[in-house]
């Protein structure tokens, strides 16, 4: 199933404005949760955005993009404004279709699944002359998600957590409508060997390539992590561990060092937990050799990730970590490009917005660690230096101790991207235990 999600107005057309809300801001909100919610729980799904980020784009040019991608639905959000007094949900098709209409079946299931949690009035399912609606050659819906010179409305409007239920509710309506098949609850009991993840789609493909030369079976899983589509490279899941680690070597045996395996959901890994702030356990050359093992032109940032993560009390390796999975170990297979010196894709959202820039790799590295203190503690930031995260203000302070609770807050949703974090620094650890091990054992044979 391909959806076209509309989020309405944006750049210089802000839509309703009421009681401190933009329209256009609460309907991205909304847009990017309902993606985030459909990618990560539905199989067989892909979602094209209008805009996922504030920009100017005309009626004609979303409804001729949904046209030309060949999209099996449309759905357009909005919020409505009127005189103060009007409150409620309401949602429109064209006024052209009949009550029996394949698009009004739709809007039917639509429109039911979004009451049923939304906590508005219902003002019933309408028909209007819409462009969006008129234009789009696929069944097509607008939603008017609540008034928001209302009082009332305005003040669910205004939390994140209704927003999110919004969200939901246009999801559970369109998978009902479209039958769509939820990621088996099983899938989630099984070890996964993860092959890569990637940015861009091509770049996956082309490592299920190379992996189908090598012989092993492989398949491009796409999903969400920091509000970005990534395509996850999975190449065998299994419900022994030890038939996933064999796997793993196998992988890893065709090249591709930088291979994982996911645990099952509720299995604690030995990090699980892991405080951001504490002390950095690995050395600047540990972390540089973990790398470049993967990257062998990777820059060594690990000095700065070890002097910045000791002055504000965090972690740094594990920060490091993360900058190995934003970054694709530094390779910026991303929207994010070397010369910006972002490391943790600090305000990245797509190609046309690739987020803060930095003149250094240092000063990049700064803003990493200030942006994980801004989240870990609620203590002002230390002023021996300058700050250099251009979003240390729009952090909820203290709101993450945890390097799992940064799921659902520096990753929308990124339901695993604490863990993945975690499972770099296992495995950067796993490679500074062997390598001290085998030193180790090269000074007792030179002893003999």
């Amino acid at each position: 199933m391909k959806l076209y999600l509309d989020p309405g107005h944006g750049g210089k057309d802000p839509g309703a404005i009421g009681d401190g809300i933009v329209e256009k801001d609460i309907n991205l909100d909304i847009a990017l949760r309902i993606r985030a919610s459909i990618l990560n729980d539905y199989e067989n799904v892909e979602v094209l955005m209008s805009r996922t980020d504030d920009r100017t784009k005309s009626l004609t040019e979303r409804t001729e993009e949904a046209n030309a991608w060949g999209a099996d639905y449309y759905l357009s959000i909005h919020c409505n404004a009127l005189d103060g007094k009007a409150n409620g949900y309401e949602d429109f098709i064209h006024d052209s279709l009949s009550n029996s209409s394949i698009t009004a079946r739709y809007q039917n299931v639509i429109h039911g699944e979004v009451m049923k949690i939304n906590g508005l009035k219902d003002r019933g399912q309408k028909k209007a002359n819409f462009h969006v609606l008129r234009e789009s050659t696929m069944p097509a819906l607008l939603t008017e998600n609540g008034f928001i010179d209302n009082k009332k409305d305005a003040a669910l409007i205004k939390q994140a957590s209704w927003r999110q239920k919004i969200a939901i509710g246009h999801v559970n309506g369109l998978a009902k409508a479209f039958n769509l098949q939820p990621r088996p609850v099983e899938a989630k009991q099984i070890y996964k060997v993860i092959a890569g993840s990637f940015k861009q789609r091509d770049n996956a493909d082309e490592r299920v390539s190379y992996l189908k030369s090598k012989s092993i079976s492989a398949f491009v899983d796409p999903l969400l992590i920091d509000g970005n589509q990534f395509y996850r490279v999975q190449a065998g899941a299994f419900i022994e561990k030890e038939g996933a680690e064999r796997q793993l070597e196998q992988v890893k045996q065709a090249g591709i060092k930088d291979a994982y395996i996911i645990r099952p959901e509720g299995e604690v890994s030995e990090q699980a937990g892991y405080p951001i702030l504490g002390s950095t356990i690995l050395s600047p050359d540990q972390m540089n050799q973990f790398a470049k093992s993967v990257n062998p032109d990777a820059t060594e940032i690990g000095l700065y990730y070890l002097l910045y993560g000791q002055y504000y009390g965090i972690r740094g390796d594990i920060a490091f970590a993360q900058a190995m999975l934003e970054t694709d170990y530094l390779r910026f297979t991303g929207v994010v490009k070397p010369e910006q010196n972002n490391f943790c894709g600090l305000g990245a959202t797509s190609s046309d917005n690739p987020g803060a820039s930095f003149d250094t790799p240092e000063k990049g590295v700064l803003a990493h660690i200030q942006h994980l203190y801004a989240y870990a503690s609620s203590a002002p930031l230390p002023g021996q230096y300058p700050l250099e995260d251009p979003r240390f203000g729009l952090v909820d302070r203290n709101s993450a101790t945890k390097w799992e609770v940064l799921n659902g807050k520096w990753a929308v949703p990124g339901d695993n991207y604490g863990e993945l974090i975690l499972n770099i620094y296992e495995r950067m650890l796993d490679a500074s235990i062997k390598k001290l091990e085998e030193s180790l054992q090269d000074v007792k044979a030179n002893r003999k």
